[in-house]
């Protein structure tokens, strides 16, 4: 039987998933979906469970849907358990990104002092799904897409036993899509190889049926973007200096004066903003007439997950060796990281696991950079399994979007004091 778990079931996120699935069923014929949650998600995974019913009761295909607040209940015999999960809820994020806008700097779900947050209150909770999964599906494959994901992905490889685990963040495969529009091809013929951290990862090469275009790309990158990123262009010029195609996270680092100008002045963070979203989202799953996934959901930063989460999943089932960008560990390929450190690279998707592909050296212009951020999100790991102060100040010191001493003590003590409830480590 192919089992599926998804820890985090009552996302807004889930009907993109149970889409994914349905889309996929013949050739990965999953005959059990369980949804889990927390009791604090408890109605929005009611609203969503049932949604998902009907979406699967609408295309006809044999999968049952579970709903359940015991995790453990569902763990027993999975084949692949998916966690998409936010320890807070979005009440926290708007903690993460309002607290360091008071001292100067940015907060945000991935990066700096919000970043930060986000790992320190979840990967004690992910570690702990991981325990479970050793007494109750050892076997199974644990696909993170809870952020930030690779620091997430890397706390699982240094700190639990868990090794057939996979990092996913659908960046990489937004960059593709537009990649390939601006080539005018279908994704299919388009091939990018992709090198780095997540959202810290570089596209290196470009290629259309072997031949490489990647200066063409770099040419016409300019004003690529996200949902949930301002769109500022790029300066053609730099981006072709640079060598490799930077990703819409690169705006916080390389126009980070910019972007922190922007958020000192806005009415809302991002996180605000989502609330409201996710508002008229649940509003629309909760009409029991609703039977497919709506337009909607894709105004949500991590729109079409559904097609990068199914792909790896229905990948590795099949075994079928396709190149998928996923965060896994080095194994060697990229001198810039150590050989277990968790990266974000294009890899082989086999049976028995992703197989990373040679990628290319990363130009010196953004080895520091990249660098930087893997001593950040080690320090973060360490932090957030010891709930030491001097290592969570650490951390923080060493993310270049802080940037003062004096600022991070304040942000740190702040933070530690408004998360103090899911930081239970650090009371100690």
């Amino acid at each position: 039987m192919l089992k599926v778990v998804v820890i985090g079931g009552g996302s807004s996120y889930t009907p993109e998933l149970v889409e994914g699935f349905i889309k996929r069923h013949k050739y990965l014929p999953v005959e059990e979906l369980w949804l889990v949650d927390c009791e604090a998600g408890q109605s929005k995974l009611e609203i969503v469970g049932e949604l998902a019913k009907r979406m699967v009761e609408e295309s006809g295909v044999p999968m049952s849907v579970h709903l359940t607040l015991d995790r453990t209940h569902a763990l027993g015999g999975a084949s692949f358990v998916v966690t998409q999960l936010r320890v807070g809820l979005l009440e926290a994020r708007v903690k993460d990104e309002r607290i360091p806008l008071k001292y100067g700097m940015y907060g945000q779900e991935t990066n700096g002092a919000g970043g930060m947050f986000k790992a320190l209150r979840t990967v004690p909770v992910i570690l702990g799904i991981c325990k479970d999964m050793e007494q109750l599906c050892p076997d199974a494959w644990l696909i993170n897409f809870t952020n930030p994901a690779g620091i997430v992905t890397e706390a699982v490889r240094r700190y639990s036993n868990i090794k057939r685990v996979v990092g996913l963040c659908n960046v990489p495969y937004d960059m593709h899509t537009a990649i390939a529009r601006i080539l005018e091809k279908d994704k299919e013929q388009v091939r990018i190889y992709v090198g780095g951290l997540n959202h810290m990862s570089y596209v290196t090469r470009v290629e259309v049926d072997g031949e490489d275009v990647t200066g063409y790309v770099l040419d016409r990158w300019g004003s690529h973007s996200m949902n949930n990123i301002e769109n500022k262009e790029w300066i053609n010029g730099f981006v072709k200096e640079l060598g490799v195609l930077p990703s819409p996270y690169h705006r916080y680092y390389y126009m980070a004066k910019e972007i922190l100008e922007e958020a000192m002045v806005s009415e809302q963070t991002r996180a605000e903003k989502v609330m409201a979203l996710e508002e008229e989202l649940f509003e629309l799953y909760g009409d029991v007439n609703l039977r497919t996934k709506p337009k909607q959901l894709e105004k949500r930063g991590g729109a079409y997950y559904s097609d990068a989460a199914c792909s790896l999943i229905c990948s590795i089932y099949n075994d079928t060796g396709d190149i998928q960008v996923v965060n896994t560990a080095n194994c060697g390929v990229m001198n810039e990281f150590e050989y277990d450190e968790v990266v974000e690279i294009s890899a082989v998707i086999t049976k028995a696991g992703p197989v990373p592909v040679a990628v290319g050296k990363l130009p010196k212009s953004v080895r520091g950079l990249v660098n930087t951020i893997k001593s950040f999100e080690v320090a973060v790991c360490e932090a957030a399994v010891s709930g030491s102060y001097e290592k969570a100040l650490l951390a923080l010191m060493i993310n270049p979007l802080v940037g003062s001493q004096r600022e991070a003590v304040k942000v740190l003590d702040e933070m530690l004091e408004a998360h103090g409830e899911y930081l239970e480590l650090f009371s100690k």
